[in-house]
Order: structure tokens, then sequence, then C-alpha cells
């Protein structure tokens, strides 16, 4: 289904049954994001993409090589289907000396993630910091750095639209001497692919 058509999904309440339906075809593959989470990809289209996102420690974790402080390219329109979501925004400053962090660029392709250091180098501090529980939806606007947090031990799933928006890009806050590399996303074999489906569907049932 289309980005349009999920959202009109979100807007009619559906989201958990379409998700139930759509999690039981057949060839899906899940990946370790960097992030901290499954990502499910479902739908990719010029710069529309839905997935199903999964945070659960019963699934090893991707490491992030940066931080989880991250703005997207793109425009984000989140359901959460089950559990608990913190969108924790941060407030991010130019700095010189007394920088923290350095501003990664991030630029995504199908062997994985290209990261390469900006000349831009920041201090930040934590903003407003949002909760959202089952059957609430969220959006982020591009460039909007932020980190998306589930309290810890606790389990979620969300459905993710991302629609891009020109001129905007991927950026990570990271350490201020850390040097360009490459990032290998990790696929999830099929048992694990399955069980990631399983637990989310025995959330919706």
């Amino acid at each position: 289904m289309s980005y349009q058509g999920v959202r009109e999904v979100l807007r009619e309440g559906a989201a958990r049954s379409w998700a139930r339906d759509v999690l039981s075809r057949d060839g899906l593959t899940a990946v370790r994001h960097p992030l901290g989470f499954v990502c499910l990809p479902l739908e990719r289209e010029g710069g529309d993409g839905v997935c199903i996102h999964l945070w659960s420690d019963s699934l090893a974790h991707a490491e992030s090589t940066t931080s989880q402080i991250h703005c997207h390219s793109w425009d984000l329109v989140s359901h959460v289907l089950y559990g608990q979501m913190r969108n924790v925004h941060a407030v991010v400053t130019d700095a010189g000396a007394d920088a923290t962090h350095r501003v990664f660029e991030v630029v995504s392709g199908a062997d994985g993630d290209h990261i390469s250091p900006t000349p831009r180098t920041v201090r930040h501090a934590t903003g407003l910091v949002e909760l959202f529980g089952r059957g609430d939806t969220y959006t982020l606007a591009a460039g909007r750095f932020h980190s998306s947090v589930v309290p810890e031990g606790g389990e979620a799933a969300t459905i993710a639209l991302g629609r891009g928006r020109a001129g905007s890009r991927d950026l990570s806050l990271g350490p201020l001497g850390a040097g360009p590399h490459h990032v290998s996303r990790q696929p999830l074999d099929a048992r694990e692919t399955q069980l990631a489906v399983r637990m989310i569907v025995a959330h919706l049932t």
C-alpha cells in the first residue's frame, strides 16, 4: 500500500488491522537499525517510505557509531501500535572551543550508511519531551534534531511514514574527532524476522 494509502488507514483508525494484514506477507526481511530498533521495510516509492519499527530487548541491537540524536531529510509521521514512545527534541547550538559534538551527514544506500563529518561543531540540550502511547500519531518535520526513546525494559512498535523534503539531509551528532566511515545494515535471518513479526502480531490480537 502506498504512503498516501497508509495515511488514510491512520485517519480511519484502522492501523492495527492493517498492520496485522501486512505482516502476514511472505518475503519480509527485517533489518537492525543503528538507532536501536528493528525495521521492517514495507513500501518505497520515490521519496516516500513506509516501515514498521520494533523496539524490544528480545532482539539483538545494532550499535550506533555516532549517537541517538539525529534529524531526518524527510517529514515523519509515526503511529504507535503499542507501548510507549518518547520523542525527545534536542536544542542544538553551534559551538567552537566548547563544542561537545560534531554534526555528521548520513547517506544511506543499498550497501549501508556512509557517515561523513561536517565542519559544524555543536552543543546540545534536551528540549521538549513528548510522550506517546498506543493509538497516538505524531509528526516531526525534516531537519529537527531528536531521539526516539522507549522506557527501559519496555517494548513498542510504530508505523513510520516518511516523505522526503528537497534540500534536507540526514544528520547525526557524534564524537568531535570521529572520521568518515561506513556502517553496513544488518539483516535479520528468516528465524529472527519471523520472531519479530510474531512479537508484533501478538500485541495486535
